[in-house]
Order: C-alpha cells, then sequence, then structure tokens
C-alpha cells in the first residue's frame, strides 16, 4: 500500500462515517443543520466512498511488486 492509497482510504472512511450519521439524522428526528444540508452530506458523501475506494484499490494494484 503507497501513502497515496492511504490517503484514499482515509477520505473513504471519512465520507462513510459523514454518510452513516446523514442517515441517522435525517431518520430520527430534525437534523442539526436541517434536512436540506444532512440531505446534501448524504448524497455527496456516497459517491465520494465509492470512488475514493476505487482510487485506493486501483492504485494499490498498480503499485503491487511481484
Amino acid at each position: 500500500m503507497t501513502p497515496k492509497s492511504g490517503l484514499f482510504l482515509a477520505g473513504t472512511c471519512i465520507a462513510a462515517i459523514a454518510g452513516v450519521g446523514s442517515v441517522f439524522e435525517l431518520a430520527y428526528g430534525e437534523p442539526d443543520l436541517g434536512v436540506l444540508p444532512t440531505s446534501i452530506v448524504l448524497a455527496l458523501s456516497i459517491p465520494i466512498t465509492v470512488i475514493s475506494f476505487m482510487a485506493a484499490v486501483k492504485d494499490t494494484r498498480e503499485n503491487q511488486q511481484w
């Protein structure tokens, strides 16, 4: 694993945590930031999570030494 892959994985974790938090905020009462901003965070966190994870895997595969 390279440092670049590590940064992508860190971004994946942060985006995934933001998405889960947004789901809980929306599901259980009035969100602290309001419905619209929380929905925007949720909508952005899903593709960011997937794209960051795929980039980390791609970078790791490209830099593997056999």
